[in-house]
Order: C-alpha cells, then sequence, then structure tokens
C-alpha cells in the first residue's frame, strides 16, 4: 500500500462535533477508554500530516483524536456573525472547547506549526488540561509586541509571507491560488521531503473550506499588530505575553533539515520548567515532522504520555 493509499483510508471515520464555535471535524481512533492523545495540524497542512502516527500510538492503547483547526477541512465556524479569528488564544480555546464537547479531562497534546503554537498557549495556561506536550520547533509563545519588533534582514526574509498576506494584494493572492501557495510552503518549509502530487493533494483540499482566507489572513496580521483580536481573549494574550514557563512533561523536536524560520533549542529550554528533552531528528526531515519521521514523533509522544 503506497503512501497515497494510507492517506486516503485515514479519514473515511471522519466524525463531526458542535465545540464551542464550532462544528469540528475530527479522527477518533483507538481504544475509548485509553489515554487520550490529542494531535493538532499546521498551516498550510491538516489531520493526514498524522496519517502515520495515529496506528502507532492505537496500536499501545491510546485514543488518539485529531481535529481540523478552524478554517481548515470539514471544520466549520458555525455563526455567520462569529469573527474568522485567527489570533493564538482562539485556537486555544477552540481546542479546549472541543475536549470539553467529547467529555476528555485531560490529554497529552502533540502538534506542530499553529498546531504546536496552539498546544504551548494550553500547556501554559490551563496545565490541567495537558498531561504532557510535544512541540515541533520549541516553545511558540508570543505576543503582538514581540511580533512588531524587527529581526536581522536575513531573518525577515524568511517571513515574507507575512508581509505578502498584510496587503490586500497578498490576501487576493492567497485566495486565488492557495493550492500553489501550500505547495510553494511545502517545498520551502521541508526542501528535502519528496512528497507526491497526491499525497499533496489529500493535504491541499482541507484549504478549500470557506473560512481559511479569513482566518490565515487574520492570523498573520494579528501577529503584526495589523488586526485586533477578540476582547474576550484579552486576558489570555496578557498572560501570554508574559511568556509563561510550561512545566508539564516536554518533548521539543525539529527535523534537521527545516526550512521554516526556527529558533535554536538552547534560546527557548529555560521556558520549559518540567520534565523536558528536546530531539533534533536526522534524515533531511523538515517542518512537517510528523509526516515526514512519524516513527520519533510518536515516539516522543509515548515518552511523554506515561504508561498505558
Amino acid at each position: 500500500m503506497n503512501e497515497a493509499t494510507n492517506l486516503a483510508s485515514f479519514a473515511t471515520d471522519l466524525r463531526q462535533v458542535d465545540a464551542g464555535a464550532l462544528d469540528v471535524g475530527y479522527v477518533d481512533a483507538g481504544p475509548p477508554d485509553g489515554p487520550v492523545v490529542v494531535l493538532l495540524h499546521g498551516w498550510p497542512y491538516d489531520i493526514h500530516s498524522f496519517a502515520e502516527v495515529v496506528p502507532r500510538l492505537t496500536a499501545v492503547g491510546r485514543r488518539v483524536l485529531v481535529p481540523y483547526l478552524r478554517g481548515h477541512g470539514t471544520t466549520r465556524i458555525r455563526s455567520g456573525d462569529t469573527i474568522r479569528n485567527g489570533q493564538p488564544a482562539a485556537l486555544a480555546h477552540d481546542t479546549i472547547a472541543f475536549l470539553d464537547a467529547l467529555g476528555v479531562q485531560s490529554a497529552t497534546l502533540a502538534g506542530f506549526d499553529w498546531g504546536a503554537r496552539t498546544a504551548n498557549v494550553i500547556a501554559a495556561l490551563w496545565p490541567e488540561r495537558c498531561n504532557g506536550l510535544v512541540s515541533v520547533s520549541g516553545y511558540l509563545i508570543a505576543s503582538q509586541a514581540s511580533g512588531r519588533t524587527p529581526l536581522p534582514p536575513a531573518a525577515e526574509l524568511t517571513w515574507w509571507y507575512q508581509f505578502y498576506f498584510a496587503t490586500d494584494r497578498g490576501r487576493d493572492g492567497y485566495a486565488r491560488d492557495r493550492h500553489d501557495f501550500a505547495r510553494l510552503i511545502w517545498r520551502t518549509a521541508s526542501p528535502r521531503w519528496a512528497f507526491d502530487e497526491e499525497t499533496f493533494a489529500q493535504s491541499a483540499a482541507a484549504l478549500d473550506n470557506p473560512d481559511h482566507v479569513d482566518v490565515v489572513i487574520h492570523n498573520y496580521r494579528w501577529r503584526l499588530g495589523l488586526a485586533s483580536g477578540e476582547p474576550r481573549y484579552d486576558e489570555w494574550e496578557e498572560k501570554l505575553a508574559r511568556n509563561p514557563g510550561i512545566g508539564v512533561p516536554t518533548v521539543t523536536m525539529e527535523g534537521d533539515a527545516n526550512g521554516a524560520p526556527h529558533l535554536d533549542p538552547s534560546v527557548y529550554a529555560k521556558r520549559f520548567t518540567g520534565r523536558y528533552e528536546h530531539r533534533t531528528v536526522a534524515g533531511g526531515v523538515g517542518h512537517n515532522l510528523p509526516q515526514e519521521a512519524p516513527q520519533q514523533f510518536a515516539d516522543a509522544v509515548l515518552q511523554v504520555s506515561g504508561p498505558r
């Protein structure tokens, strides 16, 4: 069975649940009474990033939940009046509402890109809901103030799409060419990952969500201080702006060929105040680490989630 066939079969049992502001599409795999693991994808990716991780976790008794983030796949913002908000606190509240809707009190959280950022926020602000954390690219909590701080020119270059998205031209271009845009990000963020077109198409379909463009543009404009967040999240964003420590058991991970912007682990290691380990995954692994190195990612999840 080839990779694309595996991906196609992964989401055949997709479920939906009303959770806060969202109708969430998700995969629920493994024994219903097993310790819960929640896997959170990034942008511009989707739940298929975890297609080869899930069976490795369910085989050892974990119940694995893989939701589409807002603006992706079959997840929908239920009200037309709700702001298509992409700020970090909103995505974290989405995940808490998702856990509540399924009656899950606590879970191991693991993710990359937007998903890792969301998991970081929950681990920092609601540690009682997070048994353990796997975070690709480390500590990803930031604020609008930090987002406005200039970086060296070479570092700014790697964030070119943030500046593109800050313009109406960029928004229109992304709305028109989102699949080509995503393919470019995949190639630059994982320059040594030889994904095929069928594999890409499985995930690119998730970008055709009607909320997608608004959520993505708001996310990146919010980071630069060019868009306001919702006042109901101000309290949480103020806490996050203080860069709170994360005390739950944590493994941070980085691929040795990650072409996306990322910090050296020495910069953020002190933010993790509990049991902590960093792992660099060799072999030309890029930004989409769970899909490029599923065994290593699953091993890290099992390490922080503890025994069955």
